[in-house]
This record gives structure tokens, sequence and C-alpha cells, in this order.
């Protein structure tokens, strides 16, 4: 087998649910530049379970305020289907500060929750306690 595809085999499978496209767009041109992720983006969270049943993420990174649906709302949709519920979600939000989550260790209410504006270094290091299992 080619190394290219070896390489692409073993990159974690990321799907960001978030309303604002630019941010989507940005955050997975990171991610993929880094050689370490395979990322999908999906913007309406309508269309969000869907677009996980047929990517299959290891980890899914989500937005917690979005029109038409929240993130919690979403992410019970997800915890409820028998081929995505053991899939780990990492919320991102404006809602909560940094020093709230760091105060909890980054998680409120068992979840895991990144503070936007959100750096790449962090997100990456969230994603890393993922993909080594």
């Amino acid at each position: 087998m080619p190394q290219g595809n070896f390489a692409v085999a073993f990159r974690l499978r990321v799907l960001l649910v978030d309303d604002e496209i630019r941010f989507c767009r940005l955050l997975k041109a990171a991610l993929e530049q880094t050689g370490r992720y395979v990322v999908e983006t999906e913007n309406r969270p309508t269309h969000a379970l869907q677009k996980a049943l047929e990517f299959r993420p290891q980890v899914v990174l989500m937005d917690v305020m979005m029109p038409e649906m929240d993130g919690g709302e979403l992410a019970a949709l997800f915890k409820a289907n028998p081929r995505l519920g053991a899939t780990p979600i990492v919320f991102l939000t404006a809602a909560v500060k940094r020093a709230e989550l760091s105060a909890h260790s980054g998680e409120v209410g068992g979840c895991r929750f990144l503070a936007k504006p959100v750096a790449l270094h962090e997100v990456m290091a969230c994603l890393d306690q993922y993909g080594s299992s």
C-alpha cells in the first residue's frame, strides 16, 4: 500500500457541526493541514445526524447555540442512535467562559466543552485524547 494511503487510514475522523460557515472552513482547513485529521462539516443541525451516519466520525465537535436545533438537542439525538451513541461529542461555545471551564477541567455536566474563540492547539489537544482510543 502506498505510504500516503496508509497515513490517511489512521487519521482521526472528525465531524464539525456549527452554523458559522467561515469558522467551519477555517477549522477544517487548519486541522486537515496537520495531516492528522479528516474533517467533514455540517452547517445545518437538522442535517447533522444523517451526515454523521454517513461519515461515521470518531469525534464530533458541536456548537451549542445554533438555529433550528441547539447542540444539546442534537447531542441527545446522537446519543439515542445505536450507531452514534458511543461517539464522543465535544461542545464548542461562546456561552461559557474559558475560566469557568478551567475550574471544571473543561467539563460541564459531564460533557467536554471548549470555549470560543478556540485556538487550534486546544482543539488538537482535545481531539488527540480520543485519537488514541
